[in-house]
């Protein structure tokens, strides 16, 4: 019997520095930051990063450039989850070809290309996937306000204020002081 609570101080003693010792490493190590959950999708950092190093989203010469490009992000999100609820057609895979080829072209080189991708750690089928869904919103947008004429950017506007008010939005940015 004593060796079994032995045994058993051990292992738990063992355990609490496990535990202790992870919780330590963890502390240590910030792999990204999330600044907003949209409809319990998390957008990180890195996101925000990869959007505007790959030139899916501007600053627009904003004064707090990241709070702009995040803002871009949680309307995208919320775009992006209304597409799903409707459906539009899947792009073809010429269409997404040529898009990826466009954000590749945007770069002096492959290798300036390949550097922030790494940088945002965005791999090809991150790429292809977030140029899909640009796709699929594009062509939601063109079939619902195809008539809006002048009018279309405020009225996608006043539709994407709709979705934020009517939206799960969580966001957790705090501009550095």
């Amino acid at each position: 019997m004593r060796l079994q609570i032995s045994a058993f101080r051990f292992q738990s003693g063992g355990a609490l520095v496990a535990v202790a010792l992870l919780a330590g490493a963890a502390r240590a190590e910030v792999i990204d930051r999330v600044l907003a959950v949209v409809a319990g999708q998390p957008i990180t950092m890195s996101d925000v990063t990869g959007a505007r190093d790959l030139g899916f989203q501007l600053a627009d010469n904003a004064p707090d450039p990241l709070r702009a490009i995040l803002s871009k992000l949680i309307d995208r999100e919320l775009m992006r989850a209304e597409v799903e609820r409707y459906g539009p057609p899947e792009p073809t895979a010429d269409a997404v070809d040529r898009e990826v080829a466009r954000v590749r072209n945007r770069f002096a080189s492959p290798a300036a290309f390949d550097a922030a991708a790494a940088r945002s750690g965005v791999d090809d089928k991150h790429l292809r996937e977030t140029v899909r869904q640009n796709l699929r919103i594009d062509a939601y947008l063109n079939q619902r306000f195809t008539a809006a004429g002048d009018r279309r950017q405020a009225l996608i506007d006043e539709w994407v204020a709709g979705l934020r008010r009517r939206g799960n939005v969580l966001d957790l940015y705090l501009p550095r002081r």
